[in-house]
């Protein structure tokens, strides 16, 4: 008997404009589409063409309308201030309307960008609806990102307005953002004509006359304003990511597609319900948190959180287990490296007994591939289903995922389970011929994409092409590869830039981190491929050890190295791992990789603008030095 993944799967993609407009019927619109799928500029599709809506009103004033408003929209904790805050969803509307008057005050109307540069507020969230609800394109970049960065941004987005806070909380330190963004106006070609600046208790910053404007004054002053029809294809926001340039691309999504598929993801691969508290444990300032913090759950009529904390040092290793048991939270989306963290604090999950977690249905990694080890923990400590599943920024919701709410397949570690319905997800090698079963290649999706998904690059529409449509004439490139195997689970082994060639063989380095990550005492790993005279590449290593792990570094060393051979073979040629305290990551949790391997091949790089501790690649070149790579250069950034 056919399940019910597999019926989605297949009307998804033999019919793709009844399936969606089907999804559509649970959207609010103003006017219908003439056309569910525009497809007369391929590979620049459109969904929902001629239609109109609002992404607010979706969020917000229709659950208001249909009996919501005394529920809870946002749930606001904050251990690093000491602070608890429920939100209604009347109480929302009231704040999101009247904050969308102050910025029609400022000038903002349809089509007017504004960046907003926020801690893990709800004040975050409030911004990014208020821009909606004018029909203004939003921008945001993650909060304490450098002025150059941010700079950037505004001479990219070209800003009317820019929202911002006095400060961000990391753990224990406070960040002024107030210098950050002041700095980087100055350095910006594009001047905004204003910003609103949330003042708080922790930091206090001077407001510029006839520029800065205080929030709580501007807004207790503004008309509240009401939702702005917009066209479903007219974009909603636009969020950068990394460029390969070293120039970032600023994603641009749309309303009416994003609306459907993130709608239609809550309940079919998410399996919440309206009412029901949902978690993901990110931050507004990335794509997860714009699709499953700020937007999703709101569609749904489910509750979000808004979390400013840590998964561990907020204050122990149990801050996430206390947040699930007073919140009372259905499904916990976060990405492995949180939990990688927490299993390295307290190994035997003694913290978890402290809390009841009765309320918890299912886990949800994503952000970084996901190791059997972190998952086997999981799931033998929280007793749910644990559900990898992979996405991208360019993505918006997930390509591959177990969709729990359609049919909970057997989780196989190291895969994110089948493609999601609407995606076509193929492997093409080298040649652009299909894959066998369990052949790495690829990994690729047949145009066009599902509803939700990226449309172009902001102001870009070449670089869009260049970079996602011309390798494979017909796919989206995803730039990872993978394979998918005999009962259509995809793997997602790394980026096609990290397959790493030695002496002619094509290896994964996802797969020897598996093996690494298989080690009792190593808590995270990463694997790179360095330069090699004789045969092109050689994996490295970097492990970071259980806490309380007594074992001398050379024995554990020796073990990881014959492990590699044993479960790989000897075409893996790893034989250089060393310690290290940490591993060097972006604010989301990735690991930084490509830095890594240039420190190690002595090659000269930039200070990533997204690190989160610098003083990490320091240790990271001192442990390289002492089995023999040299000291890299790194270019002066500002």
């Amino acid at each position: 008997m056919t399940n019910a993944y597999q019926q989605a799967y297949d009307a998804s993609l033999q019919d793709p404009e009844a399936f969606w407009g089907e999804a559509a019927k649970e959207i609010s619109w103003y006017k219908t589409w003439d056309k569910v799928l525009d497809d007369s500029r391929k590979p620049f599709y459109r969904w929902f063409a001629g239609a109109e809506v609002n992404t607010c009103y979706n969020a917000i004033d229709r659950h208001v309308e249909g009996g919501r408003g005394d529920q809870a929209a946002i749930i606001y904790d904050s251990p690093v201030t000491n602070s608890k805050r429920t939100i209604t969803y009347a109480e929302l509307k009231d704040e999101v309307s009247k904050f969308a008057g102050a910025l029609r005050s400022l000038g903002v109307e349809k089509g007017d960008r504004v960046i907003v540069y926020m801690p893990m507020v709800p004040e975050a969230v409030v911004a990014m609806l208020a821009c909606a609800r004018l029909g203004a394109v939003h921008s945001v970049v993650f909060g304490g990102f450098a002025s150059n960065e941010l700079a950037t941004r505004i001479n990219d987005a070209q800003p009317k307005v820019i929202v911002s806070a006095t400060c961000g909380i990391e753990t224990t330190k406070v960040i002024p953002y107030k210098p950050l963004l002041d700095h980087a106006i100055e350095l910006a070609d594009h001047k905004p004509a204003a910003t609103i600046i949330l003042k708080r208790p922790q930091a206090e910053a001077e407001l510029i006359a006839g520029r800065d404007h205080d929030w709580a004054e501007i807004a207790a002053k503004a008309q509240p304003a009401e939702c702005v029809p917009v066209a479903a294809t007219d974009p909603l926001y636009i969020l950068y990511t990394s460029g390969t340039t070293g120039q970032p691309k600023g994603v641009v999504r749309d309303n009416g597609g994003h609306l459907v598929a993130l709608k239609w993801t809550m309940k079919n691969v998410y399996n919440i319900e309206p009412g029901q508290v949902f978690w993901a444990a990110s931050d507004v300032g990335w794509v997860v948190g714009h699709s499953y913090i700020c937007y999703a759950p709101l569609f749904h009529g489910a509750t979000t959180v808004v979390y400013e904390g840590k998964p561990v040092g907020t204050p122990d290793a149990g801050a996430f287990w206390r947040m699930i048991s007073e919140h009372n939270i259905t499904a916990l989306f976060t990405a492995p490296t949180a939990f990688r963290a927490i299993k390295r604090e307290d190994p035997e999950g003694a913290l978890l007994k402290n809390y009841d977690l009765s309320c918890l249905k299912t886990l949800f990694l994503a952000g970084e591939r996901s190791d059997p080890d972190t998952i086997k923990w999981a799931q033998t400590n929280l007793g749910v289903p644990v559900v990898d599943h992979w996405w991208q920024t360019e993505t918006g919701w997930a390509i591959a995922a177990n969709c729990v709410g359609l049919h909970l397949f057997p989780v196989k570690p190291g895969s994110p389970t089948k493609a999601v319905p609407g995606w076509d997800l193929q492997v093409l090698d080298e040649g652009h011929h299909p894959c066998k079963p369990g052949q790495t290649g690829s990994l690729v999706v047949k145009l066009p994409l599902p509803p939700g998904t990226f449309y172009t690059l902001w102001n870009a529409e070449q670089r869009f092409f260049d970079s996602y449509m011309a390798e494979f004439p017909g796919y989206y490139k995803t730039a990872d590869a993978g394979m998918i195997d005999e009962d259509g689970y995809a793997y997602v082994m790394s980026r096609t830039d990290d397959i790493i060639n030695v002496a002619g063989h094509r290896l994964s380095t996802g797969q020897m981190e598996e093996v690494l990550a298989s080690h009792p005492d190593v808590a995270e790993c990463a694997v790179i491929g360095v330069a090699d005279q004789l045969k092109g590449q050689l994996p490295l290593g970097f492990v970071c050890l259980k806490a309380g792990v007594t074992k001398p570094n050379d024995q554990i060393l020796k073990e990881i190295v014959a492990l590699v051979r044993e479960t790989i073979g000897p075409v893996a040629a790893f034989k250089s791992c060393t310690i290290v305290k940490r591993l060097p990551k972006t604010r989301s949790g990735k690991i930084l990789r490509g830095t890594m391997q240039k420190i190690a091949d002595n090659q000269d790089y930039k200070m990533p603008a997204t690190i989160d501790d610098p003083a990490i690649l320091e240790e990271i070149d001192e442990s390289l030095q002492e089995i023999g790579y040299s000291k890299a250069r790194k270019e002066a950034v500002e």
